[in-house]
């Protein structure tokens, strides 16, 4: 009785360190996403899903229809080349696919042609296959940190450095021992192993974790991304069960507790990233059904929840992992550690160290990195691969510490965050005045768009950015990442492009106001939508509203 009385304090106590959300509960997240019936809107409803008058409606039609024509004009080449190519190109399919709510992509894809390919880049400018040229707004999912001349820079030289010995492997570059030894010196750590990708790098920084410990469990904290493998990206998206993961509420005191009770802990993993949007998945286009996204950093806060965090792990003989894969060497030279002032016992690197190219790092403790047992030889923790310490990759990650530490780039760092926060408020005052219902939020050079007013078509922002010259990634509005070498005068232009586009996105009806629009009424009738479908009716329902306009 008192064994399953303990076992029942130790579930209970880990439900309520859980997000409520379903993104806190993956079991129940993988379970809902099979209950959602596909279905797409016709011709007929694609314009007026929230119940629009026929004036809106048009008015929204021609500036589709206009955005469509510009796009075919200006990226033929472009256009032709990413719809033949994704033929063949599973990852052009899904992010096609996945650019809007699922509601609307066949139509979008069918009509709102991209170009998804580029051939150079320049400056803070990538140029497409037209020669059409757009201020960068994508960060190459962050390892631009520095602006792409700076990396094509590092590969030339890394290139010219190697070139004699080849794609020798297995023997080691020189480079390879001299990078070791600067990366230690930067993450205060002991020793380093190198891998072909940050997903690698994670993946081998639990699996020391749990070979030292003896413990088999990990925590993630909500919302946060740590690669595609399948312990740390469990729920939605991955086809196997949630297996020894534990996904608990970041910034809360329940988590604590957890942490604090339980002996079957290995590591704690920490994305900083999650600091501008605690508790929430990363943002994107495609899940931007209505306009209560929100996200907001407090640095002060945030550092806080680390202290904490790192003072209980160091009570219970957890490790703590830092996942700076996408964060480091973006808020200061020495990382999320350097920036928050809290030492991880294990920290992963990967994107922009590699000067270019493609690598993963673990830097840790030497106990935490060692692989392998002196007194029991045959008990191992194995991790090898191919093109690890690949001397092309370790000659740029080379060239790239070195120039980290010159004056020129030590001079991107100073002053930041000031630089930054003050150009997001600049830009959101600029919102403010102009009557556009649209924000940023930000930390640092990461930045996020928010929406004010209820809709069901801020998605179609992104496209509306494009128009004006501004590239994102595939996932839209919910992330732009900006090089530290954007000039005042080149952030400036972004700033008026960006209300430029939220202006035309106004005078083209997609903000306009529809009665009795919300938030909650816009969630209920998505429900109804999709009841209809598994109900077996084939229109989505939709009744005329008094005022002309067609509602829930």
């Amino acid at each position: 009785m008192a064994g399953a009385l303990a076992w029942g304090r130790r579930r209970l106590q880990l439900s309520f360190a859980k997000h409520p959300s379903l993104a806190g509960h993956s079991r129940w997240a993988k379970r809902v996403t099979r209950w959602i019936p596909g279905y797409a809107y016709g011709d007929d409803e694609v314009f007026r899903a929230d119940g629009a008058s026929d004036a809106v409606e048009a008015t929204r039609r021609r500036g589709f229809f206009r955005l469509a024509g510009q796009f075919a004009g200006h990226h033929p080449r472009s256009i032709i080349q990413s719809t033949e190519a994704s033929r063949h190109i599973s990852d052009l399919q899904f992010t096609r696919a996945y650019r809007v709510p699922f509601q609307f992509s066949p139509y979008v894809r069918a009509h709102l042609k991209l170009g998804g390919f580029v051939e150079s880049s320049e400056g803070v400018q990538v140029t497409d296959l037209d020669g059409r040229s757009y201020l960068d707004l994508t960060g190459s999912y962050g390892v631009n940190v520095m602006g792409y001349d700076f990396y094509k820079s590092c590969m030339e030289e890394a290139v010219q450095r190697v070139q004699a010995l080849g794609p020798v492997l297995g023997s080691l570059h020189p480079c390879t021992a001299w990078n070791a030894e600067r990366l230690c010196r930067i993450s205060g750590k002991d020793e380093v192993s190198f891998h072909m990708s940050g997903t690698e790098a994670v993946m081998q920084a639990v699996r020391l974790a749990r070979y030292h410990t003896g413990r088999k469990y990990l925590v993630r904290f909500c919302g946060s991304y740590h690669g595609w493998w399948d312990d740390v990206q469990p729920g939605p998206g991955n086809p196997m069960p949630p297996g020894c993961t534990y996904t608990l509420k970041e910034m809360d005191a329940a988590t604590l507790r957890v942490l604090s009770t339980r002996n079957d802990i290995a590591c704690v993993l920490v994305n900083p990233l999650q600091a501008l949007h605690p508790n929430r998945p990363a943002p994107g286009d495609s899940t931007l059904v209505d306009s209560s996204r929100n996200a907001g950093f407090d640095r002060q806060r945030y550092t806080e929840w680390l202290r904490s965090l790192r003072e209980v792990c160091t009570q219970r003989g957890i490790v703590l992992i830092f996942d700076e894969v996408f964060l480091g060497f973006r808020l200061a030279p020495g990382g999320a550690q350097e920036y928050f002032g809290v030492d991880a016992d294990m920290v992963t690197y990967g994107k922009t160290l590699g000067g270019g190219f493609p690598v993963g790092v673990v830097c840790g403790r030497q106990d935490l990195m060692r692989r392998f047992r002196e007194d029991r030889p045959a008990d191992l923790c194995f991790a090898r691969g191919t093109f690890n310490s690949h001397p092309y990759v370790m000659a740029a990650m080379q060239v790239f510490l070195e120039r980290l530490e010159t004056p020129e780039i030590q001079a991107l760092y100073q002053g930041l965050d000031t630089c930054w926060n003050q150009r997001a408020q600049a830009l959101n005052e600029r919102l403010v005045a102009a009557g556009l219902p649209v924000q940023v939020a930000n930390m640092s050079t990461v930045w996020t768009i928010l929406y004010q007013v209820p809709s069901r078509y801020n998605w179609m922002f992104q496209f509306y950015l494009r128009a004006e010259g501004l590239a994102l990634s595939w996932v839209g509005s919910g992330r732009i990442i900006f090089s530290l070498n954007f000039t005042e005068a080149e952030f400036q232009s972004v700033s008026d492009r960006f209300v430029r586009a939220a202006e035309s996105m106004r005078q083209e009806g997609w903000w306009a106001p529809v009665p009795g629009l919300g938030n909650k009424s816009i969630r209920r009738q998505i429900l109804k939508e999709m009841l209809a479908r598994w109900g077996g009716t084939s229109e989505v329902p939709c009744k005329r509203s008094p005022s002309g306009a067609e509602s829930a």
